[in-house]
């Protein structure tokens, strides 16, 4: 089905982002995979390609657009590309909302310009050893110290662990205040006392530096304090549609890339004599993947559209977020199914696919807790 919700100038930027991807990404990606981090070059070729800060206002170096379309285009294209352990969607549309929502002016000015540029990439820290879903659980603490904040506790799982120069931290700055409790806090690179572990060691997406994070007496200024004291529950609780819906983009645009991959791969391979497209089981398998994608791109478009319009709400995110993520871990493992023993080969597309894709249903909200939300909803 023809495609309706971009215009004339999402799609310049499609061509745009693609040759980026062209010529600062492809040819070095497989290097980053095997360093575990991408390199900062391209982290700062991004930035004078206009790739990062796009809803950032213009006055701080952002493109000042809100247009969620944009997001979702780089989504599909990083995601087609074979790329996601370059981080560009966790820093634009995870983390960027809280600096444009939250920051005072002051943190604006001193935050902002980086981000867009490349030279400060940026982590969110939610995740603890002991505390995943549940952030009444959270044990980290900020204890007011009445010019500074003191930090203390433990971060692991953190997405631009290594390389992030600015990371939020979740942090429990009223004691018996339960998740309510929690506050935003945002440390720089160099505070005395935090100390990054080890670059963890994950089945796929191994060029995204994810790590262990250590806070041991930090002293964090006043003034990082983000949004209000207490007030994280409800600052994540906000912002968790976009992350939501980002990540859904990025996962129907895996699906179909890998239908793409294997419909061209059944044509060419053959077996017994002809190709295995003209095997009826082989048929089938192309014709349920192909419906199913139809489906679910024709769901995620409006969610797009909806977001775009500021009308998608927390339960057709999680929708789309479980859905999506979902056919793409099923339609991964069929397609590497039809490629036989060449789809277990890690130089096939289909076989890094495979493992990158697996973490989908399980960051930015398991499956579980999305279907949680959704019979919440429906009986309350």
């Amino acid at each position: 089905m023809q495609r309706q919700i971009f215009t004339e100038e999402h799609d310049a930027f499609r061509a745009t982002v693609r040759a980026f991807l062209d010529k600062e990404v492809l040819p070095y990606y497989e290097q980053w995979e095997k360093d575990g981090v991408v390199s900062r070059d391209a982290w700062l070729a991004a930035g004078r390609q206009g790739l990062l800060g796009l809803a950032v206002p213009e006055e701080y170096g952002g493109g000042g657009t809100t247009d969620f379309r944009y997001s979702a285009v780089l989504a599909e294209e990083f995601t087609r590309a074979g790329v996601p352990g370059f981080a560009v969607g966790l820093h634009n549309d995870i983390i960027g909302p809280y600096l444009t929502s939250l920051a005072t002016e002051e943190q604006k000015r001193r935050w902002l310009p980086g981000f867009c540029s490349g030279e400060t990439v940026t982590a969110i820290a939610m995740t603890e050893p002991g505390a995943g879903s549940d952030l009444q659980a959270i044990r980290t603490t900020a204890e007011d110290k009445g010019d500074h904040w003191l930090l203390n506790g433990s971060k692991t799982f953190i997405s631009n662990g290594i390389l992030a120069d600015l990371v939020i931290v979740v942090a429990r700055t009223t004691p018996e205040g339960g998740a309510k409790g929690l506050s935003l806090i945002v440390v720089e690179r160099g505070a005395e006392g935090f100390e990054r572990g080890r670059n963890l060691d994950k089945i796929g997406q191994k060029s995204q530096d994810t790590a262990e994070l250590f806070f041991h007496d930090v002293r964090v200024p006043k003034e990082n304090l983000l949004g209000e004291r207490d007030g994280a529950f409800l600052h994540l609780m906000t912002n968790l549609a976009q992350e939501r819906v980002a990540i859904a983009v990025a996962g129907i645009a895996a699906a179909e890339h890998l239908l793409e991959i294997t419909t061209r791969y059944v044509k060419e391979r053959e077996a017994f004599g002809r190709p295995l497209a003209k095997l009826q089981h082989v048929r089938f398998e192309i014709a349920e993947m192909a419906t199913e994608c139809a489906v679910t791109r024709t769901f995620l478009d409006r969610c797009v559209v909806d977001h775009t319009e500021g009308t998608l709400d927390a339960v057709h995110a999680s929708m789309a977020k479980w859905w999506a993520t979902e056919l793409q871990k099923r339609v991964a493992d069929r397609c590497l199914q039809l490629h036989g023993g060449y789809g277990y080969m890690a130089e096939y597309p289909v076989a890094r696919a495979f493992t990158d894709g697996r973490v989908q249903t399980i960051y930015g909200g398991t499956t579980e807790i999305m279907k949680e939300i959704i019979g919440r909803s429906l009986l309350a």
